[in-house]
């Protein structure tokens, strides 16, 4: 098995390495990031040839053992919304179209073990000023990677999680591009009309980023609205998610789990 400085760049992001001069520095960069933009990148975390290696060894998995997810549903995923009646231009559906690569289809990629490498959660930690961060327990859902082909697309929503950490394995070749609205709503306040305005174009604090393969990226994504536009050509996009919580233990339920990845176990 190859050494993880061989799959990260660790020499410039000393994720292993948290009290040195250079690891305190890279946590107070992130932290002034995610205050200021509401989220942080690492671009280049993962070496371009670890990069390469991993999609090789991905595409065949992607073909044979994802999950075709297609569903209809508003960026809160939500029937009701206080505050919005049920014609409320915020509460208009999308469609999100995706595949879906589980953990336990994955355990020997390279995904997984960054996944599973305790100083990537306990940097997170610290720059999230978490006393810790643990893996999920759940085998499917604790790391997955997702594919987008031509035309399909993540639409807006609002995640469940207090804040989201992917890593891009693959960049299309046009579209596919993350756009974010930073502090949209509140645990107070839903702001069904600023989400319409949203939704119509009309809101000048959306934000839009073209991430380069290797680049981990991290959001407060509960109270910021994002999107992945739709993509473009032949070569699809490729992003792994990685779920951590603030306590152990945590797991789908079956229903869940069907909802997600078509299967139960």
């Amino acid at each position: 098995m190859e050494d993880i400085g061989d799959v990260l760049d660790l020499d410039r992001y000393p994720l292993d390495r948290p009290a040195s001069p250079r690891g305190r520095a890279l946590v107070a960069e992130c932290r002034a990031a995610l205050d200021r933009d509401g989220l942080f990148n690492l671009e280049g975390l993962m070496r371009p040839t670890a990069v390469a290696r991993c999609v090789a060894d991905l595409k065949p998995l992607m073909e044979t053992a994802s999950f075709r997810h297609a569903r209809s549903h508003n960026v809160y995923f939500l029937d009701r919304v206080e505050g919005a009646p049920e014609d409320h231009p915020a509460l208009r559906r999308f469609e999100t179209v995706n595949r879906t690569l589980c953990d336990d289809r994955m355990t020997g990629a390279a995904v997984h073990r960054i996944y599973e490498w305790t100083p990537l959660a306990g940097f997170l930690a610290r720059v999230l000023r978490k006393p810790r961060l643990y893996l999920m327990d759940d085998p499917l859902a604790r790391a997955n990677v997702m594919s987008y082909h031509h035309g399909e697309a993540l639409n807006w929503h609002f995640d469940r999680s207090e804040f989201t950490t992917t890593l891009l394995l693959q960049a299309p070749d046009a579209g596919g591009e993350f756009q974010y609205r930073s502090g949209l709503r509140t645990p107070a306040d839903p702001n069904p009309d600023g989400v319409a305005r949203l939704l119509d174009g009309r809101d000048p604090e959306v934000r839009s980023l073209t991430l380069a393969a290797g680049t981990l990226n991290v959001f407060k994504g509960r109270n910021t609205a994002h999107r992945t536009s739709p993509v473009i050509g032949p070569r699809e996009r490729m992003i792994a998610v990685f779920s951590y919580y603030e306590r152990p233990g945590v797991l789908f339920s079956d229903e869940e789990r069907i909802g997600f990845y078509g299967r139960a176990g």
